[in-house]
């Protein structure tokens, strides 16, 4: 397997296929690198370098019992891009990976990013506070930290087959080899890893970070995410970016870039080549 050593002892892994303009792609939590399949095949295709990494804690790359949070997720990335010498790359993030891809570029990203995209992503801050009067309530994600502790087994299974890609929509039909291989990819992480990184994408502040983003951004958001509401997400993030470009997509639910792949990929591409 491939892996780079953090300055702080961690392996994390990484795929890094194909040549031309990298791209990178940062995955949602409890995920992993393999979430981006599909997009990674269909842009080596049309000729460009693609990159993902697993999360430190998260599928093939250590379980250490600290440093999950922002901060650390943003520098992994750093040493990832360091390590294979990425420049003028654009950087798509998903969900927890929009809150990693966001700090990163704002505090990192200087002469190595071109482009950056945010998807279904956390920023800039999802929990209910004064300062944030649209977000959820801490009692929420106090109810994921109480579904990993208790059976993580069984809630990894209930979290794709429900509201994450929307198959508990009435007439959604659900895909059990996409219910599967959410599944596999969370129970290949670690449950403490898993269980600290609730606090980093529902309470981390990246306000600042996106006002700091100079490159373009495009935002994009389905209007019937169960995860991540979009109104508090995406219509919030675009006000602050300097070049933000936002694009909502009526019904789609916050897995998206699998259940829409078509969809999403030819946005992306269009993104990426203009």
């Amino acid at each position: 397997m491939s892996t780079i050593t953090t300055p702080d002892g961690v392996q994390i892994f990484y795929k890094d296929w194909g040549h031309g303009k990298p791209i990178v792609f940062h995955h949602g939590w409890p995920l992993s690198s393999d979430d981006w399949d599909a997009q990674m095949l269909f842009f080596v295709r049309h000729g460009y370098r693609v990159v993902a990494f697993d999360r430190r804690g998260h599928g093939r790359s250590s379980q250490v019992s600290d440093g999950h949070d922002m901060d650390h997720y943003a520098a992994d990335a750093a040493a990832i891009a360091a390590h294979l010498d990425l420049r003028d790359a654009t950087h798509i993030g998903h969900s927890t990976g929009g809150g990693e891809v966001t700090r990163y570029v704002a505090r990192h990203g200087k002469g190595r990013v071109a482009k950056a995209v945010l998807m279904s992503a956390v920023a800039p801050i999802m929990v209910k506070t004064p300062g944030n009067p649209g977000g959820l309530p801490i009692e929420v994600f106090d109810g994921l930290r109480a579904g990993v502790a208790a059976n993580r087994a069984q809630f990894f299974r209930d979290v794709p087959a429900g509201p994450f890609y929307g198959f508990n929509r009435p007439g959604a039909t659900p895909m059990e080899g996409v219910i599967e291989n959410w599944w596999r990819q969370g129970m290949m992480g670690s449950a403490k890893a898993h269980y600290d990184g609730i606090k980093a994408f529902s309470e981390t502040d990246l306000t600042e970070d996106l006002k700091g983003i100079d490159v373009p951004t495009l935002v994009m958001h389905g209007d019937d995410d169960q995860i991540v509401p979009y109104q508090d997400a995406a219509m919030l993030s675009v006000k602050h970016l300097r070049h933000g470009t936002l694009k909502i997509y009526p019904g789609f639910p916050h897995g998206m870039l699998t259940t829409h792949a078509d969809v999403i990929n030819q946005d992306l591409l269009d993104f990426v080549r203009g």
